[in-house]
């Protein structure tokens, strides 16, 4: 739900009745993932996807439905394949999807206004909901916030609320949207209710190093990716508003001074374009050091060898270059800065989400890796 949390937010303020479907659980090659939401208010108006095309009419119904008798429902979508009329998912997998009315009484209705003005401003906090448990739960919602404390309730044995609260933290802290398995008596034990957890914490940061033509268009591109996106240089003549308006943050200092000082985590994008010797070598010993997501250099094939022999005279060991992507970028052809830009990206994305980089084209392997163990 929080997917579409901008509009919604919108939607609650304005004091609109509507019914959101949230994908709850996922299996096969399914389009979206858990978390992905479709909203339909009162007056018949949509937004959001819960599969990409295949069965959003069928759930838009189931909504309108929701909103008209204010019941919880969860329902299935498999694969349909020789009848083209019938309602399923043609990508050959199957998602459950939890229909909530939010009336003007919904008890669930002040958690999510919650949630959302959490999410538009981007704080971090985390939306549990029952998706798989007895009637009377299904649906009830609780709002953990990083301090963690909560607001909401799940009902049921006094201490659901209390582990539900310890799970739904350490998600969060994770940055994870996932499952949780409890019993009804808030004990670990899996099997009476499942709880979705859905996180929402400031975007991942993309710092990109050397303020070049180059870095311009990978600055639109992490953009696009959704990145807070931070362009350093040691040069004030280069690394002005004005060649980089599309960035978050232009910063003049010396890369490895500013690395150090500036907040990172394991989501952290850093591309390092500036190919000099002066900046590259003491910002890479300080970046191969770092537990970020991803760390990629620029330079030709003689340029990357002469980095790795300075950096080994540096100090780091093969573990640590190990890490560094360079050249960067996957091998698309590319030529201009839009397409540098591009295979960039992509391959920022490949690390991210497990992808090979290789074309889908004649391969078996599933398009949709299960990375439930990753960050969201």
């Amino acid at each position: 739900m929080l997917d579409i949390a901008g509009e919604l937010h919108r939607w609650i303020e304005e004091g609109r009745e509507f019914a959101v479907a949230t994908v709850v659980s996922v299996g096969g090659s399914a389009p979206r993932g858990p978390g992905a939401a479709l909203a339909v208010d009162s007056e018949g108006t949509a937004l959001g996807s819960v599969s990409g095309g295949c069965v959003e009419g069928a759930v838009y119904d189931l909504c309108t439905a929701a909103l008209r008798d204010g019941e919880t429902v969860r329902e299935r979508f498999g694969y349909s394949d020789e009848d083209a009329f019938a309602v399923g998912l043609t990508c050959g997998g199957v998602i459950d999807v939890l229909i909530t009315p939010v009336g003007s009484d919904a008890p669930s209705r002040a958690v999510f206004r919650a949630a959302l003005s959490a999410a538009v401003r981007d704080e971090p906090a985390a939306l549990a909901r029952v998706v798989r448990g007895p009637a009377g739960l299904l649906g009830r919602a609780l709002l953990v916030r990083a301090d963690g404390s909560y607001e909401g309730g799940l009902g049921g044995h006094r201490e659901l609320d209390r582990t539900a609260v310890t799970e739904t933290r350490a998600l969060l802290d994770a940055g994870r949207t996932g499952t949780v398995g409890l019993s009804e008596d808030g004990s670990h034990c899996p099997g009476g209710l499942t709880l979705l957890v859905e996180s929402r914490v400031p975007p991942p940061r993309m710092i990109v190093f050397g303020a070049v033509d180059f870095a311009a268009a990978l600055v639109r591109a992490g953009k696009f990716l959704g990145h807070h996106v931070t362009v350093c240089d040691a040069r004030p003549v280069f690394a002005t508003r004005a060649r980089f308006p599309e960035a978050d943050e232009v910063v003049v200092d010396w890369p490895h001074r500013y690395l150090r000082g500036t907040p990172t985590d394991g989501r952290t994008v850093l591309c390092v374009l500036t190919h000099d010797a002066k900046f590259d070598v003491p910002l890479l010993t300080e970046a191969l050091r770092m537990p970020v997501a991803y760390v990629g250099a620029m330079g030709s094939r003689r340029t990357h060898e002469d980095r790795e022999r300075r950096l080994r005279e540096a100090g780091l060991g093969e573990h640590e270059l190990a890490r560094l992507r360079s050249p960067i970028g996957l091998d698309l052809g590319a030529r201009t800065p839009e397409e540098t830009a591009l295979s960039i990206a992509a391959e920022i994305v490949a690390v991210r989400r497990g992808g090979t980089g290789l074309p889908l084209t004649g391969r078996a392997a599933p398009i949709h890796r299960d990375l439930s163990g990753a960050a969201a």
